[in-house]
């Protein structure tokens, strides 16, 4: 037999051996996922009823409860919150059901990320989508405002700023669903920013566009800016405290402020509170231009009442944070 096809066939026995190795790799593959998900059901249902009795315990002590053993039921609530807290713990890490916004995008998908290290690398890919983005943004921001004054231009700029949005928006309920804790306005402010860019992207080529363009462009360049600052300088602050134990590893940079930027990031607020009456200034003077007797476009009504939204509630979010840090810091010192 020819030494070639003798080779061919002592490889040949070598990959079949192999393959059967496979097969035999694949089947436990499959039994151990059919043992992870009858386990997965078993801690969702356990979990599911732990809670349900401790709500009625909790009832219980409330009603119950006398002067005499106040101390005991003081301690039994204590530990309820940190049995509540367990659990929301071990939920990041076993499948739910999405909510309304992720079911319609994704359906009934299931997004939960099963280790700490995919949590953290999807996180990661997250900040760095955000931060990679916001840059190509404040690019071609510039190149509008300064260099080149084409509608077309405009509209790829305004579409992506659609993208990113609606992106964010989806990237935030999956993180969300896998235990970051980014919520309440800072949540609702993507829907309106993505609604926003899509208004402006259909805004028509006229006079009242090209009155409001550089004004929108000018801004847009200043977002950005200050947007690459609170990534760079947020990170850095999230993995100080993160180290020191301080904050949740999944916690993310926001595009405004919360009260553990405090140490470190104040430097922000001045650039933050300037973009939140830049936004008011734009609502201001599209109100002033829907009142024009040329004015037939609807987007110029619809663009002014998003930036006054945008304003509001950004300006007393932060304006609540500020006054809440304070009020703790004043505190403080009276406690001691």
């Amino acid at each position: 037999m020819p030494q070639g096809l003798t080779n061919i066939r002592d490889e040949w026995k070598y990959m079949d051996e192999e393959y059967k190795q496979l097969q035999e790799t694949h089947r436990i593959y499959l039994q151990k996922l059919d043992e992870i998900s009858k386990l997965q059901s078993s801690c969702s249902s356990s979990i599911f009823r732990q809670r349900r009795r401790l709500t009625e315990m909790s009832k219980k002590c409330s009603t119950e409860s006398s002067e005499e053993d106040s101390k005991n039921v003081d301690e039994i609530k204590d530990n309820i919150k940190t049995r509540l807290n367990a659990f929301s713990e071990m939920e990041a890490f076993l499948p739910k059901k999405n909510g309304l916004y992720l079911s319609l995008v994704l359906g009934n998908v299931n997004v939960t990320l099963l280790s700490k290290q995919s949590k953290f690398a999807y996180k990661d890919e997250y900040e760095k989508f955000k931060l990679c983005t916001t840059v190509i943004l404040l690019l071609l921001s510039f190149i509008c405002y300064f260099f080149v004054s084409y509608r077309f231009l405009d509209a790829i700029l305004n579409f992506l700023l659609v993208w990113y949005y609606c992106t964010l928006t989806i990237r935030e309920s999956i993180l969300t669903s896998n235990g970051s804790r980014i919520k309440g306005w800072w949540v609702f402010h993507h829907y309106v920013s993505a609604y926003l860019s899509g208004v402006m992207l259909t805004w028509p080529d006229g006079n009242l566009y090209k009155i409001f363009r550089n004004q929108f462009l000018a801004y847009s360049l200043y977002q950005s800016f200050v947007q690459c600052l609170q990534c760079y300088y947020q990170s850095g602050c999230l993995y100080r405290l993160r180290t020191l134990g301080e904050r949740h590893n999944m916690d993310l940079t926001v595009e405004g402020f919360q009260s553990w930027m405090w140490k470190g990031l104040t430097f922000l607020l001045p650039f933050l509170f300037f973009g939140h009456f830049w936004q008011l200034f734009n609502g201001l003077s599209l109100f002033r231009m829907a009142q024009l007797p040329d004015c037939k476009e609807w987007q110029v009504l619809m663009c002014g009442l998003c930036f006054l939204i945008l304003f509001m509630g950004n300006f007393f979010t932060t304006l609540a944070v500020f006054r809440q840090k304070l009020k703790s810091r004043n505190q403080s010192p009276k406690s001691l």
